[in-house]
């Protein structure tokens, strides 16, 4: 076996985060001589351990965590379930699943702590690609029954525009959505755009959560001005349907990387209140995902 990682050390936002503030989206790599690397892939992450992980929530400020399972993984979970296991009333995940997946089989992933599946419809150079542990909407249509039964949620990773096209579908599915990364919008678009508008539609009927993830739609690296018009609207729109995610490791980030100090402070800025602050990092989430 390797010898371990040195463990990262991770600042503290400036105001210290209310008791059950949660990180909703993350992901855990490796170690891979345990857990290797599925091939082919769509991308090559450095590890990031369970370790790591707990780590940064420790650090931060975190009582709990949501890990996504991460397509670099393939089918292969063990590394998200490992790191649940090690923390099973702190940590939950989402999983990816092929199409065909029986009940038996969604049942164990319950078990070890999932509490949904993520889908992924989104514009990239490797969307045309099939690579295990990425599926889209037709993999849905197919597990929604047996999401129902289990009472989970789909985790919806796709441009605004996509989401627009299919806003009727996955309304029509009956289950609980959760948007990644705000929906992936165009922010020269700007908020009136029509991708947009479906997802904050979705936002205020309540058929969907979205995560504030700012920097993934961001043209302006640091302070991310740009992106506020959009978190404003959601903040309008349901504030009971909105969740914070850090996208730590922060994949495919090389010219800019955030971290969640920072952007926790940008959080904070922007909501200007503690009862939201509250809703957004502790009541949503202990809601949706069973803490």
């Amino acid at each position: 076996m390797s010898d371990p990682l040195p463990s990262p050390v991770f600042a503290s936002p400036s105001r210290a985060l209310p008791r059950g503030a949660c990180d909703t989206h993350a992901h855990v790599f490796g170690p891979y001589d345990t857990f290797p690397l599925a091939d082919p892939r769509p991308y090559t992450p450095a590890p990031a351990p369970r370790d790591h992980h707990l780590a940064m929530l420790d650090q931060v400020g975190f009582d709990r965590g949501v890990l996504v399972h991460g397509s670099a993984h393939g089918w292969d979970h063990r590394a998200m379930l490992d790191a649940i296991a090690h923390a099973p009333d702190r940590l939950r995940g989402i999983g990816t699943v092929p199409g065909d997946t029986p009940l038996d089989e969604l049942k164990k992933l319950h078990a070890g702590g999932v509490r949904g599946l993520r889908f992924t419809d989104v514009a990239g150079p490797t969307a045309s690609q099939q690579f295990d542990g990425r599926v889209g909407f037709d993999a849905l249509h197919r597990l929604a029954p047996l999401m129902r039964q289990l009472g989970w949620h789909a985790v919806i990773w796709a441009n605004a525009a996509t989401l627009a096209e299919q806003a009727s579908s996955l309304r029509a599915w009956g289950l609980p959505l959760v948007i990644d990364h705000m929906g992936y919008f165009d922010v020269a678009a700007g908020v009136a755009a029509p991708g947009f508008q479906t997802i904050r539609q979705l936002v205020e009927d309540g058929s969907a959560w979205v995560k504030l993830t700012v920097f993934r739609n961001s043209k302006e690296p640091g302070t991310h001005e740009d992106v506020q018009p959009f978190h404003e609207a959601l903040l309008r729109a349901n504030p009971e349907r909105l969740l914070w995610g850090s996208d730590w490791p922060y994949l495919g980030m090389t010219t800019y990387r955030p971290t969640p100090a920072a952007l926790l402070d940008l959080l904070d800025r922007w909501t200007g209140s503690d009862d939201l602050l509250h809703r957004i990092l502790v009541t949503n989430p202990a809601s949706l995902y069973g803490f």
